[in-house]
Parts: C-alpha cells; structure tokens; sequence
C-alpha cells in the first residue's frame, strides 16, 4: 500500500510486513476537480495541488496524526493511483482491511461543529453528510478505532463513547460499535444498514460492500448498478448459506417479473430484524452458480432433494421468479410430504398464517404464495 508522510507530505509505497502503523482519514470528497489526486502529489510543482480545496482537508489530517506520533496517514483521495485499472481494482477490494489495519480512523466532518449539543436531533452531526454515503459504511466498521473531528479538526468522540447516537443515525445496533462483532448479524441485516445509502457512480453500492461481506471480486464501471449488486449477491452465496440473502422487498407499486436477486442494497429495508437463516426441520440448504445460473436444493430429512426442474429453470432464465422467498416454495410437492414440513415452509411467507392455511388446500396457498406454477421433487 502507499502512505504519505506526514510531515513532508510524501507518499511512499510498502509491501506485507513492512507497511508501519499508520492512521487513516475517512472523510466526505467535495467535487472531484477539488480533491487532491495521486498525479498532484507526485509533481514536482506542487501548486496545482495547492490550489485545490482538498490540500487544506490532506494538510489538517496530517497535522493532527502528528500530534498522536503518527508519521504515516492514508487517504484516499491521494494514496491510489486511479489512473492504472489495476491498482484501483486492488485498491477496492483491498480497502476494508486498509481501514481494519489502522491504527486509528479520523473521520472528519466538515458540516459539524463541536461546540453544538450531537444528541440534538437538529444538530449538524446527525445530519452530517458522512453518515448518508455507501463508502462510508465500511470505515464505520472496519477500524478499530474511530475519532470523529468537526470542521476545525476538533475531536467530538469515538465510535464507542457516541455509539448510541451513532446507531440512532445509521440504524446499526449499539452492541456493533461496543464490540465491534458484526458478523453475527445475517447478510439481510446488514443489507439494511447500507439501504439508506447512496453513492455517486451506481456501481460503487455493491463495491462498498466487498469488505462488509468479505468477498473480492472485479470492479466493472458501466456494467450498472443492479448487475453490480447481483454479482455482489453471487459472491456472498458462494461462501455462505444464509437464506437471509432473499427477503428483500421490490419497489411498491411494480409487479413486473424479477429473478431471485435482489437489484440495490434499498430492497433490503425492511430486513433490519431478519435473523440469519439455520439448519432446522426442513434441513440446510445448498447453493452453486453453473452455466444454467443458479441451482438451489433444499435437503430434508428423508434426505431427498428438491431441486429447480428444467422447467423452473427456464422461468428462472425468463425472470419469471419473482418471490424473494422462491427457495422455499417449491409447490408442487408429493402428497407423501409431511404437513409438519409444509408448515415450515409456510412460516417463511409473509403473512402466512399457519392456522388459517389448514383450511384450505397446502398445495394451493403455496401456489397462491410464491408465484411458482411447477416444481419437481426428485
């Protein structure tokens, strides 16, 4: 990674064990024409970078890791080389532990001041632009350490000394900022936290994500947002079984076909409280990628498999599957199937109501449910 030296303002590469502690500035970019880039401080005429309104934000954060003995600082806006493709690529799936590494985080806040009283609900820092930006997520919850700075670079707290006005603005519980333990939280849970957020390329809302997540994958600007954040969702299932990753909700008001993906991180915002999906009566579910897209099977204890019929899977291709529940309404199973398995997998509808359904058909109220017309056990 390359650090600037904070007193002679130069940047230096390091590589594995040889990086020295540093600290790191997550901060807010103004226009983009503003902020200091690599280029500027590599010339040996540094007046173009002076001239820029970013260079009083750059000198600040030196000055005040200083004064914590701090002789490297990354920043973003200088510290990668966004001209090479490939040092972005790394610099983005590398930035989580960039921020996780540091010994501290300074999060500065231009629209704050100090002296106001935060846990007024009027007050800048709840209002602060920071706490609305996608990348932002992450260097809230991958340091160590976080001290929030007001305009004038003085401090207003920690992570942990605000955590609950903090998770009163941003929604994410208190015991995340205490012990800094997310990953018991399920993948729909943190979903949820970046909903709200926004970011000012489409495809930076899955990007983001990566570290959260713990994924990497190829950053691809102009592929959109929603095929970014499909990809996104891919990678997560390669690596976990949480089901979570399906109770997103669409946009009210359209009921055009959608496939079992959801498209940006605010169909998540009403999963705040989904708990991570577990083995039970119904058994653990498996998930792969192929050429056919995905294929899903859910074992039971029989230990037989329902899984995407050739049919099913042309809806799929088609995006005719439009419930975000779809894994676990496979409808058209055997009458040989136990009703207490069925009512498992009624429990996972929204708005099921298991005593209503014994007064109807099982096989029609999960037709009815899951906008599935066939499905085969095999």
């Amino acid at each position: 990674m390359r650090l600037l030296n904070t007193h002679s303002l130069k940047l230096k590469s390091f590589f594995g064990d040889d990086i020295p502690p540093y600290a790191i500035l997550s901060h807010t970019w103004g226009k983009t024409e503003d902020e200091v880039t690599f280029q500027d401080m590599m010339a040996e005429d540094r007046s173009v970078a002076e001239g820029k309104a970013g260079y009083k934000k750059i000198r600040g954060a030196c000055q005040y890791a200083q004064k914590y003995m701090f002789e490297w600082i990354w920043i973003d806006s200088c510290c990668i080389n966004k001209e090479s493709s490939a040092e972005l690529s790394e610099a983005i799936n590398s930035m989580y532990v960039y921020y996780e590494d540091a010994q501290v985080c300074y999060v500065y806040l231009e629209d704050a001041v100090r002296s106001e009283d935060i846990r007024d609900e009027r007050s800048g820092f709840r209002h602060c632009k920071w706490f609305t930006r996608g990348w932002t997520l992450q260097e809230l919850l991958a340091p160590s350490y976080v001290v929030f700075l007001d305009q004038d670079w003085e401090m207003i707290g920690t992570r942990y000394s605000l955590a609950d006005v903090i998770s009163a603005i941003t929604s994410i519980p208190v015991s995340v900022f205490r012990d800094g333990d997310f990953d018991k939280f399920s993948v729909a849970q943190k979903m949820s936290w970046a909903a709200p957020r926004q970011t000012t390329r489409p495809e930076d809302m899955a990007y983001c994500l990566f570290g959260i997540f713990r994924v990497s994958m190829s950053p691809i600007y102009g592929e959109g947002g929603a095929r970014a954040f499909m990809r996104l969702q891919q990678e997560i299932i390669n690596i976990s079984d949480d089901r979570s990753i399906f109770t997103w909700v669409g946009p009210y008001g359209k009921n055009e076909p959608r496939g079992l993906l959801a498209r940006s991180p605010v169909e998540f915002r009403m999963s705040s409280e989904v708990n991570a999906s577990k083995a039970d009566d119904i058994g653990d579910t498996s998930f792969s990628f192929g050429n056919n897209g995905l294929r899903i099977s859910l074992l039971y204890p029989s230990n037989q498999s329902l899984l995407l019929s050739p049919r099913l899977q042309r809806l799929r291709d088609r995006h005719i599957l439009s419930a975000p529940y779809s894994l676990h309404l496979y409808t058209a199973a055997p009458s040989g199937i136990s009703r207490q398995v069925l009512r498992s997998i009624c429990r996972r509808l929204p708005g099921s109501d298991t005593s209503a359904t014994s007064q109807t058909s099982w096989r029609s109220f999960l037709l009815r449910h899951s906008n599935l017309t066939y499905a085969r056990w095999s």
